[in-house]
């Protein structure tokens, strides 16, 4: 996910206990779609665009959270 962010995202999981709520909520999520998607979880279309989307507002929330902790590092 933020492969390029690793040491951010480490970091961050040891000391943001709300990035880590999000982060383990995407994680839970993306396993769901992934499920779905080999059709071992059925799913109807509907549902599992609902999950999608909620991947992308948690990975932008934690997008933000990783740009935030960036900026204050270079501070």
């Amino acid at each position: 996910m933020f492969e390029f962010d690793q040491k951010v995202v480490d970091a961050l999981l040891a000391e943001d206990n709300n990035f880590r709520r999000l982060y383990e909520k995407y994680n839970g999520l993306k396993e769901q779609v992934r499920q779905a998607n080999a059709g071992v979880a059925p799913l109807d279309d509907i549902s599992l665009e609902n999950l999608k989307k909620q991947k992308l507002v948690l990975k932008d929330q934690m997008a933000a959270i990783i740009s935030g902790y960036r900026s204050a590092a270079t501070a």
